[in-house]
């Protein structure tokens, strides 16, 4: 495995990162990732779940204040998210050095309306100029013409009469399995066509995964188990030299007692890991992620970072705490699991 990750981050070294053109394969997106890993020597995820009603005091001076907007001053929909994009910003600057990835929870701009499309993507350029891999946290899941077009609209670009219009341009988007394969397929060459990779939910971290992922089958084995198997299958062809596929999972912080099952099912996927901090998960129970190697496992925080601030006996500024929190999930995975 060790020869694998060197022989990756060597290749990888010789490339860019970015998709590229022409008839040169782009780097697949488990060596891009063991890359990354590598030479930030962190495995920490970035959650930016931006909440207009929540953001740092800064960001609203910056955005203009608080005065809601009319129609001849700027929209309320346009002013909020000028914030969220500020708010964004200023999340990456305090904490982006610490960690590998961020991870735009889409939700909380979409819900803006166009002007929340218009903040992601700025989020996202932002992260990529930051040497961040970008995980499109939007949990999509359809079939035929609609998988389709989610590919586009988050990995490449949508042909028109009037010429292509750009996708996001994500580096890894976050899925539902539960359509089957079918509905992942046209992800999945949408991903592979610019480097890129998915996130299947397999076990997630929310208490009401149980209901349905725990689920026993009349075959043997579980819901999730099951879904591990299938994500296994459809990343195969997907296996870098690192010995990661582009068909990763999500597998919750707050469930260890599942990740040594759902490991041996699927020894090749990269783990996005949800759930530590205010979700109950501890890092020191991971270590069935990290089996294939450092970037086997990605741990993801969000209100643990961004409102450290708020916790009981912190002191400094938004900025500082986040930094400093991010900095101490980075050095405790990291001296872990490296």
């Amino acid at each position: 495995m060790a020869e694998g990750l060197n022989a990756a981050v060597e290749a990888a070294s010789k490339l860019t990162d970015q998709p590229s053109s022409g008839h040169i394969q782009p780097i697949g997106f488990g060596d891009r990732l063991a890359d990354r890993v590598q030479r930030r020597r962190s495995q920490i995820v970035l959650g930016l779940d931006p909440d207009p009603a929540r953001l740092w005091p800064e960001a609203l001076e910056l955005a203009g204040g608080t005065a809601s907007g009319t129609r001849s001053h700027p929209p309320i929909a346009e002013q909020a998210a000028r914030a969220v994009a500020a708010h964004c910003r200023l999340v990456l600057d305090a904490a982006a050095d610490q960690c590998v990835a961020v991870k735009p929870q889409v939700a909380c701009f979409e819900r803006l309306g166009a002007p929340g499309w218009s903040a992601l993507r700025e989020v996202v350029q932002d992260a990529g100029q930051r040497g961040l891999v970008v995980i499109a946290d939007a949990k999509r899941g359809d079939i035929d013409i609609s998988a389709r077009a989610y590919g586009q609209a988050f990995f490449g670009a949508t042909p028109t009469p009037f010429g292509e219009v750009p996708g996001l341009g994500a580096d890894a988007l976050t899925v539902s399995p539960l359509l089957g394969r079918d509905s992942l397929a046209p992800l999945i060459a949408a991903a592979r066509e610019q480097g890129g990779g998915l996130f299947a939910l397999a076990r997630t971290s929310n208490p009401g995964a149980a209901d349905v992922q725990d689920r026993e089958l009349a075959g043997g084995g579980t819901v999730s188990e099951a879904v591990a198997a299938m994500i296994d299958e459809l990343g195969h062809p997907g296996i870098g030299e690192a010995g990661l596929s582009d068909v990763g999972a999500v597998t919750g912080a707050t469930a260890p007692e599942r990740l040594h099952a759902l490991r041996a099912l699927m020894p090749h996927a990269v783990w996005l890991l949800p759930g530590i901090g205010p979700q109950g998960g501890s890092g020191r129970d991971l270590a069935p992620a990290f089996a294939p190697g450092p970037a086997g496992g990605l741990v993801s925080a969000s209100r643990a970072i961004v409102y450290a601030f708020e916790r009981d006996g912190a002191t400094g500024t938004p900025a500082a705490c986040a930094n400093d929190e991010a900095a101490r999930l980075r050095e405790l995975i990291w001296g872990l699991y490296a």
